[in-house]
């Protein structure tokens, strides 16, 4: 079945569009998912976490458009998996093999590797508590609102050091090639 038509199958309500689009994405799901669970959780709680990222599809049916419904399935995964790790307890650190994005050949492995390694020294450039903004929304997953309200600052300052570290990370990022 064809993206279209399952988006707007589900958008009716249809339960087999639904099994459709999980029968195209479960396994990218699942690797995106396993890949931040890594050996923090067990095989069912993975389980569960995709299926609340299907859940979400069929709840916000109405936010997927064609053409990006995979990247929208892989952000909400993201956020999802990093999220019960928070409600578990577990530390999310930033560290390289986190940036790692997969790949076969040892040359890839290499360049990715370095510009892991590059992306690193970048976000610690960023001055406090831009850093902690930063790496709080795009590294464990946090909303706007969350942060405002752990750092005890307006979600506009939030907005504001977030854009200024894109901003920072591009301008360093283009200048060191990648």
């Amino acid at each position: 079945m064809r993206e279209e038509l399952i988006l707007r199958k589900i958008k009716r309500g249809d339960t087999a569009a639904l099994q459709a689009l999980m029968d195209c994405y479960i396994p990218y799901i699942s690797a995106v998912v396993w890949n931040i669970l890594r050996n923090a959780m067990t095989p069912q709680d993975a389980e569960e976490v995709v299926s609340d990222v299907f859940l979400a599809a069929w709840d916000q049916a109405e936010d997927l458009k064609e053409g990006h419904v995979k990247a929208w399935l892989g952000s909400v995964a993201r956020h999802k998996a990093m999220n019960k790790l928070r409600r578990m307890g577990v530390d999310l650190p930033l560290e390289e093999d986190v940036l790692e994005l997969g790949g076969d050949s040892p040359e890839e492995q290499l360049e990715r590797a370095e510009e892991a390694r590059l992306v690193r020294r970048a976000v610690d450039t960023l001055p406090e508590p831009d850093r902690e903004v930063f790496l709080r929304h795009y590294y464990h997953a946090q909303t706007v609102r969350e942060i405002s309200s752990y750092m005890n600052l307006n979600e506009s300052t939030i907005k504001t050091k977030l854009r200024r570290g894109r901003m920072r990370l591009k301008e360093l990022l283009t200048g060191w090639g990648i």
